[in-house]
């Protein structure tokens, strides 16, 4: 799918993406599956490049989630020293592309303070920045996020009959984050996985065979395509 071949007035404003089967890319390559978290580093940078020429003004990414603390200790220390490499390699790159780098997800004990730092470093240096917000969810799950959000709330002192849907909004992890019109997940899975529930609520989802490490633009253009076939009736009518 050629991104040329798109109809310009209507890309969506905001896409989300499960960046799934680096390990399973790794395995049928009788590689480490670390490599194939590695591998996945060119298909973000190729996604991104993406997202800006079709105008994408919203991109987030599902990179760590909370439910990852589960794998083999010697997978989440790679994930934690190369998640950090990565910043320190790209931001730069990013930040003179004019996109904004914001992360979502608990910062608690169990994520690295230098890990943390660099994270701080990347949102200071792309905040001035507005052609692309890049969203990184790490340390991230949609549940923990709607716990956070209704904590927040209930210690601001709210009482229960002035909870609505937009008081909460106003407590998720980054409040600025417009819905998501478009949903992606590669690797042919067809899981939610708890990834943005909340902002999700009338997102047009689209799932890919294509494990995340050979994921590219084409991909990305390819699932707009398919969105922009769909009729989108947030549960009223077509007119």
């Amino acid at each position: 799918m050629n991104i040329g071949d798109l109809d310009a007035d209507r890309i969506p404003r905001h896409v989300a993406c499960v960046m799934d089967g680096n390990g399973r890319w790794a395995q049928q390559r009788g590689l480490k599956r670390t490599d194939g978290h590695s591998a996945g580093e060119q298909a973000l940078l190729d996604a991104v490049n993406g997202a800006l020429e079709m105008g994408i003004e919203w991109l987030t990414v599902y990179a760590f989630s909370t439910e990852n603390w589960r794998r083999p200790a010697d997978e989440v220390r790679f994930l934690m020293r190369f998640n950090e490499n990565l910043l320190i390699r790209r931001r730069d790159e990013l930040n003179e592309k004019g996109v904004r780098i914001r992360f979502i997800g608990r910062r608690d004990w169990k994520v690295p303070k230098r890990l943390l730092r660099r994270m701080d470093e990347s949102i200071a240096l792309t905040a001035d920045n507005r052609r692309l917000t890049l969203t990184i969810a790490f340390n991230y799950g949609g549940r923990a996020e709607i716990v956070d959000a209704v904590k927040a709330l209930v210690e601001a002192g709210n009482k229960a009959d002035a909870v609505d849907e937009a008081l909460i909004e106003k407590h998720l992890y980054d409040p600025e984050m417009p819905e998501v019109d478009l949903w992606v997940r590669t690797s042919g899975e067809h899981r939610v996985s708890n990834f943005l529930i909340w902002q999700s609520a009338y997102a047009e989802m689209v799932f890919t065979d294509a494990h995340w490490p050979d994921f590219r633009r084409e991909h990305l253009a390819a699932a707009v395509a398919e969105y922009q076939r769909r009729d989108r009736r947030f549960g009223g009518l077509s007119a």
